[in-house]
């Protein structure tokens, strides 16, 4: 576990709890609740919603912010958003953007009824894909008081247009014809088809993005593999619900958050780096973009010694007041 990597963090500081709510489609979201053990049950405590990478469930990444977190004196939830780990939703690994952002807001739903919670201090962070559900979540949900995003994919642009605008729109073209005939043959009874995700086998070919992805997602660093789902499933949406962020624009309006405060946190080396670069721009004041030194995009999912925990702490501690 190179650099610090600690995926599964637990902390004897934090009390851990499985909790189950609804949200608006009436879907049952599956989260854990992490309570510091000297929380002052005389007062109501700020709260943190964790949302996991794109494709991951909430033991990847998420859970170990939430626990950092709670170290640092909040109440953290991380969830699995729908079709994904244990929350609900048919089929498995659907994509759908909309209910991914509910998700967000749901557990806001759900943190602002606890009677320990001061409902008017609740902040949200999303990692990778996450971080474009959270915006897209925020956007229309004044009560998450201030957001920030780590190594943060605007989902929609990357499978528009993928990285560094290396995708013609001829082969976007191919990819949405390709999902639109799979339909034919899932309505028929075929067999459903998944997309993308990471590779499970490594050859000389293999690009060093699945590389960096594979390291996570593959070996015992961070593989995980939820009773709902199948190791060979993790991280491989369906192909004709991937589709579905062609039309996902996260970005538009995002200034409309402001005076909200937003934080952008992505490495020096990350592959993802443009989409928070992007967001930071077009975002409205008050707004922080912090670089970190050496760091790639999956380095920020776990390797403690280079996530700026400190960073995300003073944050909330300053704008949950």
């Amino acid at each position: 576990m190179s650099n610090g990597a600690d995926n599964f963090y637990t902390s004897d500081k934090v009390t851990v709890q499985k909790v189950n709510f609804k949200n608006q489609y009436q879907m049952n979201v599956s989260g854990t609740l992490f309570t510091p053990k000297n929380l002052d049950d005389k007062t109501k405590s700020p709260a943190i919603v964790v949302g996991h990478p794109m494709g991951a469930v909430k033991e990847q990444s998420a859970n170990l912010y939430a626990t950092k977190m709670a170290e640092k004196g909040f109440v953290t939830l991380s969830l699995d958003l729908s079709f994904w780990g244990e929350s609900e939703g048919l089929p498995r690994n659907a994509v759908s953007p909309d209910i991914y952002a509910e998700d967000f807001s749901a557990a806001v739903d759900f943190l602002g009824t606890r009677p320990f919670i001061d409902k008017a201090r609740i902040g949200a962070l999303g990692i990778c894909g996450s971080g474009s559900f959270v915006i897209s979540a925020a956007k229309i949900d004044p009560r998450m008081k201030a957001i920030a995003t780590v190594s943060m994919y605007d989902m929609g642009a990357a499978n528009r247009n993928g990285l560094k605008h290396s995708q013609t729109l001829e082969q976007r073209q191919e990819t949405i014809a390709q999902a639109a005939q799979q339909r034919y043959v899932e309505f028929t009874g075929g067999e459903t088809l998944y997309t993308s995700g990471t590779v499970h086998q490594l050859d000389e070919n293999t690009h060093p993005i699945q590389r960096e992805f594979y390291d996570f997602y593959r070996t015992p660093r961070g593989e995980y593999t939820p009773a709902s789902s199948t190791k060979e499933l993790t991280t491989h949406p369906t192909l004709t619900s991937n589709i579905k962020f062609m039309n996902f624009y996260p970005f538009n309006d995002i200034e409309t958050i402001s005076p909200r405060p937003m934080l952008f946190i992505a490495g020096t080396d990350a592959h993802s780096r443009e989409f928070s670069e992007e967001a930071y721009k077009l975002a409205g004041q008050p707004k922080e973009l912090v670089i970190i030194p050496g760091a790639g995009h999956v380095d920020l999912y776990d390797r403690v010694d280079l996530i700026p925990f400190d960073k995300l702490a003073s944050f909330y501690q300053s704008n949950l007041k």
